[in-house]
């Protein structure tokens, strides 16, 4: 933090009376191991930091990512030069006539330090949970640093540690159980149940397949199908951009035409989670109930929808998605699943979800990994892949019977350029029928 903030206090001295800046920054220190076969296959650490530089003058506005050499001297020597960058292209270009900026000078500091376990510990544990299954998986952990400030004085610190552990086991004949682990608290003896969990399921991967005919089945969606049902959602279905100009997944919902089941609850909630508190605009970020007894409460606005359609602004990003969703619990428990499934699909994950009809929240995708059959309440064998078209005001709506009292964190697996830090907590979902169409 106090390297950025040197950084923020030469800014300040080097712009003009008729300028003003944005200065986001990014870090992070990260230990990354790759396996395959059980064994350690790979392993090495990434440190990194970042800047994302935004000039203003005169209604004009742009932006310059530059990377940090942790040498004080050098990195002021490149922020010098790519201010002088924007300098020379701010004339190009046009007045932003929605540029809206936060002039509050605002301070938000946030430092989560609960300590990772030690990297040896870890492999130890995964390693004897892995002991004669052939597994492979990626181990990505360490802080990750978020930092903002501007010329009116606002300043933002973000760190939090996580990890996150993303692993698939493989039966003989190919088929393949995937789970994952991820948080900042480390207990040995949930990492050993999840991981058992899987093991379970692949020893009923050596079932012969039961043959499954197109039609509508009783289902239960674990939380890492839950998610992707949720991630198709949050591609513009909460965002205030889309929803006023009628794009959204979810516009029947927020026009009050259709709604979810009253068990659904929807929040970002960003405190207390591993985002920041802050947006690259320059506005705190809030928390907002976005579903509340399956109906739609609040949407997510950045500053230019704020400006456009006359809105306030709550922080949210520049694509207006959530980044620390969760969804409330419900009071399935986890011992009574099957049981309460009875006969139908036990849906662990699913794979290449799209849209079959946009403005009605239908969905189509396939089956992936552990899908089983199960009869009254015991998983007989494994099901080939299959394709499913439902509609989400079916799946979380009038078809949704039971949501889990128990919640997965599930971080985002995401590596490229740098550690993502969006994260869902989500609950499994028992619905009464699912469509399945080849």
């Amino acid at each position: 933090m106090n390297n950025f903030k040197a950084l923020v206090d030469w800014l300040k001295q080097a712009i003009t009376d008729h300028e003003q800046f944005h200065l986001g920054y990014a870090d992070e220190s990260s230990e990354f191991v790759r396996f395959n076969h059980g064994k350690v296959r790979q392993a090495g650490q990434v440190q990194q930091a970042s800047l994302n530089l935004k000039l203003i003058n005169d209604g004009r506005h742009a932006d310059l990512g530059i990377t940090l050499a942790g040498e004080p001297e050098l990195d002021r020597q490149r922020l010098a030069a790519g201010l002088q960058q924007l300098r020379e292209t701010l004339p190009l270009l046009p007045q932003d006539p929605y540029l809206l900026l936060n002039h509050n000078a605002w301070q938000n500091k946030d430092q989560q330090d609960r300590p990772l376990p030690d990297l040896a510990q870890v492999l130890e544990a995964i390693s004897q949970a892995a002991d004669g299954v052939d597994m492979v998986g990626f181990y990505a952990a360490g802080p990750i640093s978020r930092g903002f400030a501007s010329s009116s004085g606002a300043f933002g610190w973000h760190q939090a540690n996580s990890f996150n552990f993303d692993f698939s086991l493989f039966h003989p004949n190919g088929e393949a159980v995937k789970a994952s682990y991820a948080g900042n608290d480390w207990d040995s003896t949930v990492f050993a149940q999840r991981f058992q969990q899987a093991r379970e399921q692949l020893e009923f991967l050596g079932r012969p397949l039961h043959p499954l005919a197109p039609g509508q089945y009783r289902a239960y969606l674990a939380p890492a199908a839950m998610e992707e049902i949720i991630s198709m959602l949050t591609w513009g279905g909460f965002s205030a951009q889309a929803i006023a100009s009628k794009g959204s997944p979810l516009q029947r919902l927020y026009a009050g035409d259709q709604a979810l089941s009253p068990l659904v609850a929807v929040d970002e909630q960003v405190s207390g989670s591993l985002s920041s508190a802050f947006s690259r605009d320059g506005y705190p970020r809030s928390d907002v109930k976005l579903i509340s007894g399956g109906k739609a409460e609040g949407q997510l606005v950045n500053s230019r929808s704020a400006a456009e359609y006359g809105l306030s602004t709550n922080g949210a990003s520049s694509d207006e998605s959530p980044s620390a969703l969760q969804m409330a619990a419900g009071n399935l428990a986890q011992a009574d699943i099957l049981k309460q499934l009875g006969t139908g699909l036990y849906i662990s994950n699913l794979w290449y979800l799209n849209y079959s009809d946009q403005p009605a929240a239908r969905l189509t995708g396939m089956t992936r990994f552990a899908t089983f059959w199960v009869e009254d309440g015991e998983i007989k064998a494994p099901v080939s892949t299959m394709r499913f078209d439902d509609s989400v005001y079916s799946l979380l709506g009038s078809q949704l019977e039971a949501l889990t009292a128990d919640r997965e964190l599930l971080l985002s697996a995401s590596t490229y350029s740098q550690r993502n830090t969006s994260s869902n907590l989500l609950p499994g979902a028992l619905v009464k029928r699912l469509t399945l169409t080849l």
